[in-house]
């Protein structure tokens, strides 16, 4: 609060020192460069002052917030540019025509920016994504942790690090990539997704019991987010055309040449993927070790020295 009136303070001492040099130099230039010295303050007075101080910072939802501020920004300067291109050039005419040769010479120059202006308008009027999703865009994954006027920052996950855990890069993504690119929606409408682990068991092993044993295990361990899911996706039908899809876990078996391949299905909140993978994956495996009538199978490989070869000189 203290910096912005600090900025209005200097824009406004701006204007009066322009406003006393006009009154002993008369000039055009100084009495619009007052005028845009005064335009700004008010602006400058009503948007980011009054407006996002007073308004937008009692916002009690921290996401509403944050794209209120954004929405305000840019307002702010659209609103500026117009009222400065006023003041400047004040016939009707020539600020139309003005307008036409400015905005055809930018609109070729600039499209890019252009592009990603209007994306930005675009992803807040649309709400396409907000600060906090997780979303995937031009082959990107990561959780959104700015959206500017031209450009998205997202806190990178996946790369060289497994399980959608973060990297620690931030990627900037052009805004104008909503407008031609597939979005991939983490947490749009809700929070969960479906993992799997894939387990060999052996032919030999009692794989009935197997089953029985990891079933048990799953479904005590994601008993409450299947419940908190089952809402989600209750909810997700009365907006979408989607079918009712079962939530509850489950183990799919695959017959290989080598083992049986155990599909075992979950739901899981999306940010929390990995550490229930893990925590899982340590439960069956522990108590598949303490039955010895299931084994885990694994590739073997035999490796055949070459027997010593004499070379006669």
């Amino acid at each position: 609060m203290i910096k912005k009136l600090i900025n209005l303070s200097a824009l406004i001492g701006i204007g009066l020192i322009l406003f006393f040099i006009d009154l002993e130099y008369p000039d055009i230039s100084l009495q619009k460069g007052f005028a845009t010295a005064f335009a700004t303050a008010v602006c400058y007075l009503l948007m980011k002052v009054l407006l996002d101080e007073f308004v937008v910072r009692n916002v009690k939802n921290s996401r509403t917030r944050y794209s209120l501020r954004k929405i305000t920004s840019m307002f702010y300067l659209v609103f500026l540019v117009i009222v400065i291109l006023r003041i400047w050039l004040p016939n009707a005419e020539a600020l139309l025509v003005s307008y036409g040769l400015v905005g055809a010479g930018v609109a070729i120059s600039l499209q890019d920016v252009f592009k990603n202006i209007f994306g930005g308008i675009f992803i807040f009027i649309n709400g396409t994504f907000q600060v906090g999703d997780r979303i995937e865009i031009n082959g990107k994954f990561g959780d959104v942790i700015d959206i500017d006027v031209l450009y998205t920052s997202l806190l990178e996950i996946r790369e060289w690090v497994g399980g959608d855990q973060a990297t620690g890069r931030i990627i900037i993504v052009p805004n104008g990539a909503v407008l031609s690119s597939n979005i991939n929606h983490y947490t749009k409408d809700h929070n969960f997704i479906w993992d799997e682990i894939t387990l060999p068991i052996t032919y030999t092993s009692n794989w009935e019991k197997a089953v029985d044993i990891i079933t048990d295990i799953v479904t005590k361990e994601t008993s409450e987010i299947t419940q908190q899911a089952e809402k989600g996706f209750s909810a997700l039908e009365k907006k979408y055309y989607v079918s009712r899809r079962n939530v509850e876990p489950d183990v799919f078996l695959n017959a290989t040449d080598n083992w049986i391949a155990f599909h075992i299905r979950y739901i899981t909140n999306v940010r929390e993927r990995r550490i229930l993978h893990n925590k899982l994956t340590k439960l069956i495996l522990k108590t598949v070790q303490e039955n010895d009538d299931i084994t885990i199978a694994s590739t073997t490989m035999e490796v055949v020295g070459l027997p010593n070869i004499t070379i006669n000189k």
